[in-house]
C-alpha cells in the first residue's frame, strides 16, 4: 500500500456536472485543480448515471448560464456534424436527436460525455485539470474550521498508481453525489426530511427524519426488435417485486399504472409504446436515439434506444445514504434487482394493449451506458446531505402557491438561476411523493456558504436548502450552475486572500464577485419578460 501526495490550488471531489464545472471554472481563473471521479466517465447525471437533462421552457434562449447553453449546442453540433442526418434534422435549429418529450434535448450519454471532455480538453491537456478516475473520498483531515488534506483511494489499481493519495489545496469543493465530504470532514449538514417546526413548510413533515430520503433509480438502455426474444434470466429479486405494492398505489409497482404528476393524489395509465388509444407512451419518454431523424440507409439498419428511468423502477425501499455499509450495498443491489425486474416484467408479463402480454423484443443495450448489462455505471441518487448554509432556501421561496402575486424571488447576492417544480420522488419511509408548480428561481450566495468551515464548499445537490426545494435545484442546469459558481467563488476568494464567508459579509466584494460570474455568462436574474409571463399567463 503507497500513498502520493498532490497539491493543487483547488480539490474538487466528485466529478458530475457541478464538479466537472467548477473545476473549469477555477481552471479559467488561472488555478490548478485536482478532480476526482468514481467512475470513468466525468458528467454524473447526464452520464454515467444516463439521465437526459431536466430543463425548462425558457433553455433555449434565457435561464441558464452561458456554458450550459453551449453545452447543448455543441451537443447538437456533434449530431449535424457525425450523424447521417436528414436536411430537415440537419437544419433545425432546436434539434432534439432522441425525440423524447422529457427533455428538447434527448440524446445519448457518451454524446454527453464527448461534448463535457472537448469543452474541458484545454485545461486537462495542460495540466491545469488533473483528473483522477476510480477514485473516492476515504479521510478527511482538519484543523479547526479548516480542511488542510482529502485521502482518497484508487478503487481500480493499474501501473505505478498508489492506491491511496493525499490531496492538499487551499479549497476543497464537494461535488460528490451524496455529500460525503460534509460528512466525513465533520461539516455541518441536514439529510432527508426536515420538521415543519423547522421549515414552516406546508409539505414538510411533523417530525424531522434524516432518513426520510427520495428513492433513487438505476437507469437501463434498451431499445426494441419486433420479433425477437431478448428475454432475460430471471432476477433473484423478480417475485419480490412482482408483488411489490407501494403505499400511494393500489397496483404492484410493476404495472403501468403510476402517480400522475399533474395531481400526485390520482394514479394515470401508461403503456410502452405511442397508439391511438389515448394512453400515455413511456417509450418517447425518454428516447434518445429515434432513426426517424437519420437519412437511408442507416435509419433502416438501427433501433430506437430508450431510456428506463420510470416510476416504475424508483427505488424507495430504503435509503442508501446515512445507513450501516452493509445495508447501502443491498439496498444499492436491489435498486439494481428493481431495474432488472423491470426490463424482465416488459419481456414477459406486461400488458400489451391488444390483449397480449410481454414485448420479449426488448433489448438491454449496454454499449449506449459503456457497460456489459445494460444498466447505467452508477446510480442516479436524488438527493444528498445538504449544507447547514447562512441561508437556507425553501419551499417558501419557490412555490407558485406561496409566492402568489409576490412573483419570483429576487436575491441581491444571486450567483445563479433555474425552474423547475418542486418534484419529489417517492420516499423511502413515509413514501410521501409531491410535484408542486414552481415559479423560476434564483440562487443565493448565502446558500454556498457553511455555517462554520471556511475552505469546503458546496458545488451540486448540497447547497443550504430543504429537502422539498432540493426537488427543483437538483436538475441539470441548476447543478451546473452551483458548481461553476462555486468555482467562481473559491477563485475569487484565493484572488482576493478572503473567505467566501467574508465575501457574502461584503456588499463591494459580493457585487466585484457578481461581476466576474456575468462576466462568465452567469445569468443573475431572470428577466422581467419571464416574471411577466408567469404572473399573466395566457
Amino acid at each position: 500500500m503507497t500513498e502520493q501526495i498532490k497539491q493543487t490550488d483547488v480539490v474538487v471531489i466528485g466529478g458530475g456536472l457541478g464538479g466537472c464545472m467548477a473545476a473549469l471554472a477555477a481552471a479559467k481563473q488561472g488555478l490548478t485543480v485536482t478532480l476526482t471521479e468514481p467512475t470513468d466517465w466525468l458528467g454524473g447525471q447526464l452520464t454515467s448515471q444516463a439521465v437526459p437533462p431536466d430543463e425548462h421552457r425558457w433553455i433555449e434562449r434565457t435561464g441558464a448560464t452561458a456554458t450550459f447553453r453551449e453545452f447543448r449546442e455543441r451537443v447538437r453540433d456533434y449530431y449535424r456534424r457525425n450523424y447521417p442526418l436528414t436536411e430537415e434534422a440537419r437544419n433545425n435549429p432546436i434539434l432534439n436527436p432522441g425525440n423524447g418529450w422529457v427533455s428538447r434535448l434527448a440524446h445519448e450519454p457518451k454524446i454527453a460525455l464527448d461534448v463535457l471532455q472537448e469543452m474541458m480538453s484545454p485545461y486537462i491537456h495542460t495540466q491545469r485539470i488533473q483528473v483522477l478516475y476510480h477514485t473516492v473520498p476515504v479521510e478527511v483531515a482538519t484543523e479547526y474550521d479548516r480542511i488542510v488534506s482529502v485521502t482518497v483511494s484508487h478503487t481500480q489499481v493499474t501501473g505505478s498508481v498508489g492506491q491511496y493519495t493525499q490531496l492538499i489545496g487551499q479549497y476543497y469543493l464537494d461535488a460528490t453525489e451524496e455529500g460525503d465530504l460534509l460528512e466525513q470532514s465533520g461539516t455541518e449538514y441536514v439529510s432527508g426530511a426536515e420538521a415543519k417546526s423547522d421549515t414552516d413548510e406546508p409539505h414538510a413533515l411533523e417530525h424531522a427524519d434524516p432518513l426520510d430520503m427520495q428513492s433513487i433509480t438505476h437507469v437501463a438502455a434498451v431499445d426494441y426488435v419486433e420479433g425477437a426474444d431478448f428475454t432475460i434470466e430471471k432476477p433473484a429479486e423478480y417475485e419480490y417485486w412482482r408483488e411489490y405494492m407501494p403505499s400511494f398505489s393500489r397496483f404492484p409497482i410493476l404495472s403501468w399504472y403510476a402517480s400522475d404528476a399533474n395531481d400526485t393524489t390520482k394514479l394515470k395509465e401508461f403503456t410502452l409504446f405511442p397508439n391511438d388509444q389515448g394512453v400515455t407512451s413511456l417509450w418517447d419518454y425518454r428516447r434518445i436515439i429515434d432513426p426517424a431523424i437519420w437519412e437511408e440507409p442507416l435509419r433502416s439498419q438501427i433501433q430506437e434506444v430508450s431510456l428506463l428511468n420510470w416510476a416504475q423502477n424508483d427505488y424507495y425501499a430504503g435509503a442508501v445514504t446515512g445507513v450501516p455499509i452493509y445495508e447501502r450495498t443491498q439496498n444499492l443491489e436491489s435498486a439494481r434487482q428493481l431495474t432488472f425486474s423491470l426490463v424482465y416484467w416488459l419481456q414477459t408479463e406486461a400488458p400489451r394493449l391488444d390483449g397480449g402480454k410481454g414485448f420479449p423484443g426488448i433489448r438491454l443495450r449496454g454499449d449506449i451506458l459503456g457497460t456489459a448489462d445494460g444498466l447505467a455505471k452508477a446510480p442516479y441518487i436524488r438527493e444528498s446531505r445538504r449544507i447547514k448554509a447562512l441561508y437556507t432556501i425553501t419551499e417558501h421561496d419557490v412555490s407558485k402557491e406561496l409566492r402568489g402575486a409576490e412573483g419570483i424571488k429576487r436575491y441581491e447576492d444571486s450567483v445563479g438561476v433555474g425552474s423547475y417544480s418542486l418534484d419529489l420522488h417517492p420516499t423511502v419511509k413515509t413514501h410521501r411523493t409531491f410535484y408542486i408548480p414552481n415559479y423560476p428561481f434564483e440562487i443565493p450566495l448565502g446558500s454556498l456558504i457553511p455555517v462554520r468551515m471556511t475552505n469546503l464548499l458546496p458545488a451540486c445537490k448540497n447547497i443550504g436548502m430543504t429537502q422539498i426545494a432540493g426537488g427543483c435545484y437538483r436538475l441539470h442546469p441548476v447543478e451546473w450552475n452551483i458548481g461553476e459558481s462555486a468555482g467562481y467563488l473559491a477563485a475569487y476568494a484565493i484572488q482576493q486572500g478572503i473567505t467566501p464567508r467574508e465575501v457574502y459579509e461584503s456588499t463591494e466584494h459580493v457585487s466585484r464577485y457578481q461581476e466576474m460570474l456575468i462576466d462568465a455568462g452567469v445569468v443573475l436574474h431572470w428577466p422581467e419578460d419571464v416574471e411577466q409571463e408567469v404572473l399573466n399567463p395566457q
